[in-house]
C-alpha cells in the first residue's frame, strides 16, 4: 500500500514561502522549485566556491558519485550506469551520435519535443532519416509506431516517456519489446516523468535514457544524467572525447602521460569537468524525492490530475489534450477552449503560474500542491 503524501508538513518544511505568496505554482513541467534543502546547500557551496581553498576536493567527487547513485535509484539502475549530463538533449545527441546505427530510418512520433527530432534529423549524411508517425485526435498512435518497427529500414526508435504538450505517457514495455524483437534501438526522452512516476529502467528495454534534472526533480538548470544499458557502455565509443572520461583523469599527477583508456563505465560519456555545485544542490532535491517515494508523490500527482480531468470532462467548452486514462498520464493535464485566451489571462491576473503550449493550457501540479490550490485555481477558470 502506497504511503500518502504529507503536503502539508512537505510545505512547512521546503516550501514556507507558498504560506505567504499568491502565486499557485502550477508549472513544473518547465521548471521546479528547488526546496529549502536545495537552497541551503547552493548557498552553502557558493560561499565555498567564493574561497575554493575551503572546498575539499573530496568533496566534489562526492557530489559527483551521490549525483549517479541518487538518479539510479531514482530510474531502478546501477550508478555505474549513470553518466552526470547538463540536460536531456546533451544524452539524446550521444545516442544519435554513439550508437552504431547502419544507413536507415529513425521512428518518432509527431509532436514530440524537438529534442526528440533534431538530433536524429541532423543524422542525414550518415544515410539515416526521421520518419514521424501522424498523430491520431491529437495523441502519438503507438499501434502505428509499432506496426512500423517491423520495416526492415528501421534502425531506431525515440520517444518521449510523458509528452510535454499533451501528458501523454509512452508505453515503454510495449514499445521497447517490439524494438528488442527486431534489433531496434530505443532511446527514451525521460524528463517529464523522472520524479513524478515509478520506473524501474532494468526491467525495460531500453538502450539509452536521457533526462533533465531541472523540472520535476526540482533541482538547478544544467543537472542531468544519461542511463546507457550496461551491454552498450563499453560497446559505444564517445563521440565527445576529452580528458574527465579518461581513467587517468582520476590521478591528477600523472594527467600528461596521455593514457587512451575510457572508463568502463558510465562515466566515459561524462567529457569535461562537472558542475559539481549544481550536482551537489541537486542531490539535495533528489534526496526529498526518495525520502517521500515516487510512488507516493506519484498518486499525490494523479490524484489532483484527476479532478483537473474531471472539470474539464464536465465543460462543453473545454477539450481535454491529456488522456483522462491515469495509466495514460502524469504530471501534465493539458486542455484547449475556444475561450483559451481568456482563461490564461485570468490564471495569469491570479497569480496561477502555468504555460501554452501547443494550443493548450498545461498545468503541471507536484508534490508541493494541495488539492485546495486546485479547487481555487478551477474556480477561477470557472468564473
Amino acid at each position: 500500500m502506497t504511503a500518502s503524501l504529507d503536503v502539508a508538513a512537505l510545505r512547512a518544511r521546503e516550501y514556507a514561502w507558498m504560506a505567504n505568496d499568491p502565486a499557485i505554482f502550477l508549472n513544473a513541467a518547465s521548471v521546479g522549485p528547488m526546496p529549502a534543502a536545495a537552497v541551503e546547500v547552493a548557498n552553502t557551496w557558493s560561499r565555498m566556491r567564493a574561497q575554493p581553498h575551503s572546498l575539499p576536493f573530496q568533496w566534489m567527487q562526492h557530489a559527483a558519485s551521490t549525483a549517479r547513485a541518487q538518479f539510479a535509484a531514482l530510474v531502478g539502475a546501477d550508478a555505474d550506469e549513470i553518466a552526470l549530463m547538463p540536460n536531456t538533449t546533451y544524452g539524446l545527441n550521444l545516442a544519435a551520435r554513439a550508437l552504431p546505427l547502419r544507413p536507415g530510418t529513425i521512428l518518432t512520433f509527431d509532436g514530440e519535443f524537438p529534442s526528440c527530432v533534431y538530433p536524429f534529423q541532423a543524422l542525414g549524411s550518415r544515410g539515416i532519416n526521421l520518419d514521424l508517425i501522424p498523430r491520431t485526435h491529437g495523441l502519438p498512435d503507438e499501434d502505428a509506431l509499432v506496426a512500423a518497427i517491423a520495416r526492415p529500414d528501421v534502425v531506431a526508435v525515440v520517444v518521449s516517456w510523458v509528452q510535454f504538450a499533451t501528458g501523454y505517457v509512452a508505453d515503454l514495455a510495449r514499445i521497447g519489446a517490439a524494438c528488442r524483437e527486431r534489433g531496434v534501438f530505443f532511446i527514451v526522452d525521460g524528463i517529464q516523468g523522472c520524479g513524478v512516476r515509478p520506473i524501474d529502467l532494468h526491467a525495460l528495454p531500453i538502450d539509452i535514457f536521457s533526462s533533465g534534472a531541472q523540472k520535476w526533480q526540482l533541482s538547478p538548470w544544467g543537472t542531468g544524467f544519461v542511463y546507457v544499458r550496461r551491454e552498450l557502455l563499453t560497446a559505444i565509443d564517445p563521440i565527445d572525447v576529452g580528458w574527465a572520461c579518461m581513467k587517468s583523469s582520476t590521478d591528477y599527477t600523472r594527467l600528461t602521460d596521455y593514457d587512451y583508456d575510457f572508463f568502463d563505465d558510465a562515466r566515459r560519456f561524462e567529457v569535461v569537468t562537472l558542475a559539481y555545485h549544481d550536482f551537489a544542490v541537486a542531490n539535495a532535491s533528489t534526496r526529498i524525492l526518495l525520502d517521500l517515494g515516487v510512488d507516493a508523490v506519484s498518486a499525490h500527482i494523479t490524484s489532483l490530475g484527476t479532478r483537473i480531468v474531471e472539470w474539464a470532462q464536465s465543460r462543453s467548452d473545454v477539450r481535454l489534450v491529456t488522456p483522462a486514462d491515469p495509466a495514460r498520464r502524469a504530471g501534465v493535464i493539458s486542455f484547449a477552449s475556444e475561450s483559451l485566451g481568456a482563461m490564461a489571462s485570468r490564471l495569469s491576473a491570479a497569480h496561477v503560474t502555468h504555460t501554452v503550449r501547443e494550443g493548450a493550457i498545461r498545468l503541471s501540479p507536484h508534490c508541493y500542491n494541495s488539492a485546495a490550490e486546485i479547487e481555487q485555481v478551477l474556480k477561477i477558470l470557472d468564473n
